[in-house]
């Protein structure tokens, strides 16, 4: 009896006692995992961008350091001969006028459109506001000859002066100046000002303009006070961008007729296209450029500093 229950107690320890570990059976090493270093990625972008964008950059730098005469070798000579220029230095004030006239034009008008579409209730307010995206693809060449159709010497304005006054001529025009150049950069550029403004509206805390109203505030006063630092960056971003692409639009000013009209793109194709003189045009690029790159990274300083 003692032994039997001593066989019973030792097979119950042996079976309740844990077992160790099964030792695991080695296997292949996995291959170890090579990571690719991060400049291997970037070589394919910087290539295109370099090919597409740089290389010709480079070859129109280079040209603007060539004179024709000069026997292939580096020269100031086309920057001193364009400097030195009538023609470039109106050009010049021609281009900066335009473009300032034109940028502050579109933050006038693009604010107080954008103002009516986002918070003056009126059937429609929605299309406007798609119609405003919808516009910003469009040539800018097309509504130059939309402006020409309505004010053109033989557009819908002087022919209707002419039918009513019996008048041999209308009065109209001014596209062929400075004024309709003017005219037609703010009508395409407004709605690149109206398009952040109107982002921005969307994200007012109305409850601001409510609480405002209530307290006594009028229109003008909300609108200084509650709106306008709430527009300021989009206002920001809006006016330096128009303000870069007046600076290089060139399709408006041809197809105005403007002849007294002279901007630094305008020079460049006259120089290239029309004089063959392909280093005065590559100075007057690399100038045009530098302005642009000049303005943007003054755009980029403030706008940092001023937390957009």
């Amino acid at each position: 009896m003692t032994t039997a229950t001593t066989t019973t107690t030792a097979a119950t320890a042996e079976t309740a006692a844990p077992r160790p570990p099964a030792e695991p059976v080695p296997g292949p090493a996995p291959a170890r995992s090579r990571a690719v270093p991060a400049w291997v990625w970037a070589l394919p972008p910087v290539a295109v961008l370099a090919l597409a964008f740089l290389y010709p950059l480079a070859l129109v730098l280079q040209q603007s350091f060539t004179p024709d005469d000069g026997g292939g070798g580096v020269s100031l000579d086309p920057y001193a001969d364009v400097f030195a220029s009538e023609v470039f230095r109106e050009a010049l004030t021609t281009t900066v006028w335009l473009a300032v006239g034109s940028t502050v034009g579109c933050l006038v008008l693009g604010f107080v459109l954008a103002l009516v579409i986002a918070f003056v209730p009126f059937p429609g307010g929605k299309a406007v506001a798609r119609f405003v995206d919808v516009f910003l693809s469009f040539p800018s060449f097309l509504i130059t000859l939309a402006l020409l159709f309505i004010y053109g010497s033989v557009g819908m304005a002087n022919g209707l002066w002419t039918d009513v006054t019996g008048a041999a001529d209308g009065p109209f025009h001014f596209l062929t100046t400075p004024w309709g150049v003017l005219l037609a950069e703010i009508t395409y550029f407004t709605p690149f000002v109206m398009r952040p403004l109107l982002a921005a509206f969307s994200q007012l805390d109305t409850s601001q303009l409510e609480v405002a109203s209530s307290l006594g505030a009028g229109p003008v006063r909300i609108i200084r006070q509650v709106i306008l630092p709430e527009a300021l960056p989009a206002l920001a971003a809006g006016g330096s961008l128009v303000l870069v692409m007046c600076l290089n639009e060139f399709g408006i000013v041809l197809f105005t007729g403007a002849k007294g009209v002279t901007t630094l793109p305008m020079l460049v194709y006259s120089k290239a296209i029309l004089e063959s003189d392909y280093p005065a045009a590559c100075v007057v690029a690399v100038v045009n450029i530098a302005i642009s790159v000049g303005l943007y990274s003054l755009y980029r300083v403030v706008s940092r500093r001023a937390g957009a």
